[in-house]
């Protein structure tokens, strides 16, 4: 059983040489695959939905499965860049704003003006803060 399991698991490493395998898009389009399931599940009642979902879920699945396969490094490569330069950002600001409500030691106040976030000490009471980057007065209560 061992011998077995050693000469599929290389017989799939040699198959797999050469191509894209799974990158961030792909798990992306995974996550967007089991979304839209959890919603068919929800939408049985109604056909013509269901009938939508179960098309745009068979066309993600293909996108993926196409992209995993697929031998043209460079496009899917690109592919892939092109989606992370649109969701890092978005990924930053989710962990930012998830890290500053974990925050109970400091206040955080936005600028209004070029929207930079700016930390101060929590408890100190009604503040005037300077923005370090364009130099807008904030007054706020920490």
């Amino acid at each position: 059983m061992r011998n077995f399991l050693y000469r599929f698991s290389s017989a799939i490493a040699r198959f797999m040489y050469g191509r894209n395998g799974s990158d961030q898009l792909n798990i992306a389009l995974l996550w967007l695959y089991l979304a839209i399931w959890v919603i068919q599940l929800f939408t049985s009642r109604a056909a013509a939905l269901t009938a939508v979902l179960n098309v745009l879920s068979a066309l993600v699945a293909l996108v993926v499965l196409f992209r995993l396969f697929s031998r043209n490094l460079t496009r899917r490569r690109a592919e892939n860049a092109r989606f992370l330069s649109w969701w890092s950002p978005i990924r930053c600001r989710i962990a930012g704003a998830r890290q500053r409500s974990l925050d109970r030691e400091h206040k955080y106040f936005t600028c209004k003006n070029c929207r930079t976030i700016c930390r101060v000490p929590a408890g100190k009471g009604k503040l005037e803060i300077t923005c370090p980057k364009c130099g807008e007065k904030i007054i706020g209560k920490s």
